[in-house]
């Protein structure tokens, strides 16, 4: 807390949530473990919030206590007011999100980016900070030695921000790999469109080398549908003794309506629920 700082309570309906907030309230165990700690303990942690209108805060951080305060019949939470602006706020909430154990591509893509942008409008400064030990860095340098990623992967995060959701999501769900999702992300829109068509027709999601590739045609002009398809259609080096089931063997599990990429989607998170329950036990 800041010299003069109280801690005062407000009602939930006065709180709204960040705007274009890119982090996810998920109710997944971390939030079951959350409820069971508020609902023993409290909330031990005030909410950080700014004032946008009379009477209604802006949450900067808080917004999973306030899920689970909310889910547990809260009607006031305790917070600790702060005046910012836009971009002091936007740096402040990325910040106090980026700590969390278990944030998905997307989510720290997105922060990187808008944390990127704000610290840009302010001269790639806080205003807060009086050393000058940030001065005439890059702004992504400035995140790096905040965020521990190097300058290099904080600009191929924001890259990932140029996917189509699609593709985006395929990414969260480690269908894509990241290097291979950085290259795609050059892609025209169309053409990330027709990769996912690609996709579906071979059955298989690209490696670095063809993800390269396809830049590299995009880039002269040459990229079309029958190329992707044909580079999709590619065995890749150790895929000759990878695990295959038809879609008939499948369908036995899973509606009639699910796609062949619904399915293995499902699946990965089946196994994945059971992996963490087994290494539990």
């Amino acid at each position: 807390m800041e010299e003069k700082e109280k801690v005062i309570e407000i009602e939930i309906e006065r709180l709204r949530d960040f705007k274009k907030h890119p982090f996810q309230v998920r109710d997944d165990k971390e939030m079951s473990l959350l409820k069971e700690s508020i609902q023993n303990y409290g909330i031990l942690s005030p909410l950080i919030v700014r004032p946008v209108l009379d009477g209604v805060y802006e949450i900067v951080a808080g917004h999973r206590r306030k899920y689970a305060a909310q889910q547990l019949g809260y009607r006031k939470l305790p917070v600790i007011i702060r005046v910012m602006s836009d971009d002091e706020a936007i740096i402040s909430m990325v910040d106090s999100n980026l700590q969390r154990e278990r944030i998905s591509y997307s989510e720290k893509a997105f922060a990187y980016m808008m944390k990127n942008e704000a610290m840009k409008r302010k001269g790639g400064r806080k205003r807060s900070q009086i050393d000058h030990k940030f001065k005439g860095k890059k702004t992504v340098e400035i995140i790096r030695e905040e965020g521990g990623d190097s300058p290099k992967q904080v600009q191929r995060y924001i890259k990932i921000t140029e996917l189509i959701p699609e593709l985006l999501q395929q990414l969260d769900d480690e269908m894509i790999g990241f290097n291979p999702a950085v290259e795609i992300a050059s892609l025209k829109k169309e053409e990330q469109k027709q990769l996912l068509d690609a996709m579906d027709y071979a059955q298989s999601t690209p490696s670095l080398s063809q993800a390269q590739r396809m830049k590299r045609l995009s880039k002269e002009g040459k990229l079309t549908k029958e190329k992707m398809e044909d580079i999709m259609s590619e065995i890749k080096k150790g895929e000759i003794s990878r695990v295959i089931f038809t879609n008939e063997q499948l369908h036995r599990y899973f509606p009639s309506s699910y796609t062949p990429e619904k399915m293995k989607r499902e699946i990965l998170a089946i196994l994945k629920l059971w992996a963490e329950q087994y290494w539990e036990q």
